[in-house]
């Protein structure tokens, strides 16, 4: 079966989590601190507090900017479900909009009529790695003091008109789960250019107290801490954090196969009756996934055969107003709802070899046929 991700690791990742076992420090410590001052080089600029996943990281920002009860945070349907939950978990009520047909992306036209009073927050996603258009979003923002809180999931390594993606705006959250773009085993992190808001995150990230255990433990009266606000168990370990300094170095490497993947991707079905594609800028895109819609009604049938023959494939995202837990007969985003019904992922990584990239074209190509 050729999967529809897998994460890379070798002997490298390795001989770090055992350098950290045989410290004796597993949970947050030094490590994690180390990670965090590499992907701040790596941005250019920012705060980062590493977390234990990015649905902590979308929690935690939320919580720490102080969304809660009665407010509302504008977000598109079509994501994991993990950006509701976490909005939720504040008290807030997610507000769902429609997107872009080209790019999955937030449709910010629709995201200006959701707007109310108690709209607080708008959390954009960056669908398959491709930036949401960011200048327009925090402009609105900055007229109606409304927080932009960026779900990059799927764009660590991506890049804006110049600028990586967490290296400017509001807040930027990311995930480093084992199919990202690069992996700790399980972890997020939260992005911010406050120093008092990343105190707050990181007193949050570790149930409120004001020291971490680390820096206690090399200071005086190492026993003693105070709990300064409410917060949660959601710190990195150094476990997870010695796997991800491992894979921050591949970073590139990782990009630029995934990128030659989705050209040969694109070169194949362009124009092919049945296909539509997503815009790629892939000078600037580090792709998380690849997404093309089937526009002849037979997505599930194409999930199926390709099954047959040994080719993993996927629907992101069943949208989350459609949901049980989410549903609401009074919304409608006809967007979303048509395109949903077409989007099929298809087989995207780094150790991913062009016979296999051809197999699954051929294979896509015989189906239409």
């Amino acid at each position: 079966m050729i999967p529809i991700s897998r994460p890379y690791t070798d002997q490298e990742e390795l001989q770090e989590i055992e350098k950290v076992l045989k410290s004796g420090w597993l949970g947050l410590g030094s490590v994690v601190q180390e990670f965090e001052k590499e992907i701040e080089k790596y941005l250019g600029s920012g705060y980062v507090i590493a977390v234990n996943t990015g649905t902590s990281a979308l929690h935690i920002a939320l919580d720490a900017a102080g969304i809660g009860k009665g407010d509302e945070v504008i977000v598109p349907s079509l994501t994991f479900c993990a950006g509701i939950e976490a909005i939720l978990a504040t008290g807030a009520t997610p507000v769902f909009c429609d997107i872009e047909v080209d790019t999955l992306n937030i449709d910010i036209d629709d995201v200006e009529t959701k707007i109310t009073s108690k709209t607080k927050a708008i959390m954009p996603v960056h669908y398959c790695g491709n930036p949401c258009e960011m200048d327009r979003l925090l402009k609105l923002g900055r007229q109606k003091n409304i927080l932009i809180v960026e779900d990059a999931a799927h764009a660590f390594g991506s890049i804006y008109k110049g600028k990586k993606i967490g290296s400017f705006g509001d807040i930027t959250c990311f995930s480093f789960d084992p199919i990202k773009n690069i992996t700790c085993g399980e972890g997020g992190a939260v992005v911010v250019h406050n120093d008092d808001l990343a105190d707050v995150i990181r007193k949050k990230r570790n149930l409120g107290i004001d020291r971490e255990a680390w820096s206690r433990y090399h200071g005086k009266k190492p026993w003693y801490y105070e709990v300064t606000v409410m917060g949660y168990r959601y710190h990195m370990s150094n476990i997870n954090a010695a796997i991800g300094l491992v894979q921050l170095k591949r970073l590139e490497q990782f990009i630029k196969r995934k990128r030659e993947i989705v050209k040969r991707y694109n070169e194949a079905f362009s124009g092919i009756k049945g296909i539509a594609l997503l815009k790629w800028n892939l000078n600037e895109i580090a792709p998380f996934s690849y997404m093309m819609r089937i526009t002849n009604g037979k997505r599930d049938e194409l999930i199926d055969y390709l099954g047959e023959h040994g080719i993993g494939s996927g629907v992101h995202y069943i949208p989350n107003h459609l949901q049980p837990l989410f549903k609401s007969d009074a919304q409608s985003l006809p967007i979303t709802e048509y395109v949903w019904k077409e989007i099929i992922t298809l087989p995207l990584f780094f150790e991913m070899k062009d016979e296999e990239a051809d197999f699954v074209i051929d294979t896509i190509l015989n189906f239409l046929k």
